[in-house]
């Protein structure tokens, strides 16, 4: 008896080991742990994944009708010019036509002559010097602009002249004083709102980044 137990014991101590030794080199899973990823496995995780290319430009679609002549037109312009974006151009849209409103409505045009086009200087100086001849002068202050977005785009291939119309609403205090200082129209307090389409012109591509105001409507 004693020799049959002192085998079992044997016995015992080497399962023991065994068991610790593969725990040393297996390790232990416990709780959710993920399964280990094998080879095998490997191409089945790599099929779920898909990138889909060729889909919409963003930058164009989010601003005008996907597949509309503008969109058409504006992907021509980025690829004669691919560092324009349309995000871009309305940011420095909506700084230019703050500038240039509040320029003309305090008679200052001769700071803005790069911005404009030679027929848009002349229509701001006749009606300035028309103000000035009058004895009228305006007090206005920028408060922001409560809509901007692209209303048309036009595109010349040959010639890479790209004009795009952009609809405003602007809205600043406005103030007409006439000779005696007396308020005519406006007021201090009040605010007017202005509703603008203003057409924009640039050569694609070229060294000059700035674009110009060519035409104003509403």
């Amino acid at each position: 008896m004693n020799g049959v137990l002192i085998q079992l014991l044997v016995l015992a101590g080497v399962a023991v080991f065994l068991i610790l030794r593969l725990r040393s080199v297996l390790g232990t899973r416990e709780g959710f742990e993920k399964p280990a990823v094998t080879r095998n496995e490997t191409p089945d995780r790599r099929a779920n994944f898909e990138v889909i290319e060729g889909g919409p430009d963003r930058d164009i679609v989010d601003n005008v009708p996907e597949a509309s002549p503008a969109a058409d037109a504006l992907a021509a312009m980025k690829r004669v010019d691919p560092d324009f974006t349309v995000s871009e151009f309305l940011q420095g849209a909506r700084g230019a036509y703050e500038m240039i409103l509040m320029a003309f409505e305090k008679g200052d045009v001769a700071s803005i002559r790069p911005f404009i086009s030679e027929d848009i200087y002349d229509v701001f100086s006749d009606v300035i010097a028309t103000r000035e001849a009058e004895g009228l002068t305006v007090e206005a202050t920028f408060i922001g602009i409560s809509e901007i977005a692209v209303q048309d785009v036009e595109f010349n291939a040959d010639t890479k002249e790209a004009e795009v119309a952009i609809r405003f609403t602007g809205e600043y205090t406005y103030t007409v004083r006439d000779k005696a200082g007396d308020i005519v129209e406006g007021g201090p307090n009040s605010t007017k709102r202005q509703r603008d389409v203003w057409t924009f012109a640039r050569a694609m591509g070229s060294n000059d980044p700035n674009w110009v105001l060519v035409s104003t409507g509403e």
